[in-house]
């Protein structure tokens, strides 16, 4: 779906829950979807006042749709966004699906969304993002609080060599608390910086269709061919330095815990929201590589915080199998 046909993506602003607030992810197809059903069971298990949407797009598939609707999981269809000058993202094809991650800012049926990616894991509650104090929707994006997210880490770790050259440990906002690490736990880094690029994996929105118009214009024009991170690209672009900055314990990047990345500020009992991006996922891994080595270094194995993922897992699907569900996922 291009972007000209983006503003039907809410065409029906009527809400799938009774909530005026809600925790959204993006479902494009069933390679997410383990992730997103122990992501709605994390929600659940820390006692979350407010309930899990989730936002799919037309190519998801009928069995995907059934593992929601057993589970109960309210579920809201929305456009798949692209912008007119195409990017190549051969290097990184999740890429193509987080324009989509955009989408929430449209949805004017509630008062308040945060946007969360499938690969999350929600370790403590976290309702107080519902609370958090954002420019209303009369702001039209003309604020100083337009969203809020953690940072992004631009530290390269894994040394992808199709990165930006400016991707490196000295210009990370994380890098810049690693002689605060107390104060790391509770405020993140200033919106500015680093290279002042928020992470999309977890977006706190004031839905406003005077934002989201700004969004959609700017995937009309041709600037998005140098949009190297897709969504949170355009946020930065769009909104540099009026946003509001989280400390990293809302959306851990699990590689912020390896060794000499920024295990400096990283405490595992402070963390709120384990965000498990890059691959593999842990739903991908078997007990074979779990019996691999992992040392730190070499990363031949099952990261030790997956860990947490499979016990999510096993605790849901226990509780699914007592209510007869069994279907794999």
């Amino acid at each position: 779906m291009s972007t000209q046909d983006a503003p039907s993506s809410n065409p029906d602003p009527q809400r799938v829950v009774d909530s005026k607030k809600v925790w959204t992810t993006l479902i494009t197809n069933t390679a997410y979807l383990s992730g997103l059903l122990t992501l709605e069971e994390s929600l659940r298990h820390v006692g979350s006042k407010y309930p899990l949407v989730a936002l799919y797009t037309d190519n998801f598939p009928p069995e995907g749709h059934a593992a929601l609707d057993r589970r109960g999981i309210a579920k809201k269809h929305v456009a798949y966004l692209l912008p007119k000058v195409h990017k190549d993202f051969t290097n990184d094809p999740r890429f193509y699906d987080c324009w989509s991650k955009l989408t929430p800012f449209s949805l004017v049926e509630y008062e308040r969304v945060v946007q969360l990616d499938s690969d999350m894991l929600v370790l403590r509650n976290m309702d107080e993002l519902m609370d958090l104090p954002l420019d209303g929707p009369e702001m039209e994006g003309k604020g100083e609080r337009v969203f809020a997210a953690s940072h992004a880490c631009v530290c390269n770790p894994l040394g992808k060599p199709h990165y930006p050259k400016t991707w490196v440990p000295e210009n990370c906002a994380f890098t810049s608390q690693h002689e605060t690490p107390d104060k790391a736990q509770k405020e993140g880094a200033p919106p500015t910086a680093g290279l002042a690029m928020p992470n999309g994996g977890l977006q706190v929105v004031v839905p406003s269709k005077a934002v989201y118009d700004l969004i959609l214009n700017s995937l009309s024009g041709a600037d998005t061919s140098s949009f190297d991170f897709a969504d949170q690209s355009i946020l930065s672009d769009l909104f540099p330095g009026r946003w509001v900055a989280l400390p990293y314990i809302y959306n851990a990047l699990k590689t912020l815990r390896w060794q000499n990345v920024h295990h400096h500020i990283w405490r595992d009992g402070e963390v709120k929201n384990m965000h498990y991006l890059l691959s593999p996922k842990p739903w991908d891994e078997d007990e074979e590589f779990k019996k691999k080595a992992w040392d730190g270094e070499k990363r031949t194995g099952r990261d030790p915080a997956n860990e947490w993922w499979w016990d999510a897992s096993r605790r849901r699907w226990a509780e699914e199998k007592e209510g007869g569900i069994e279907d794999g996922f």
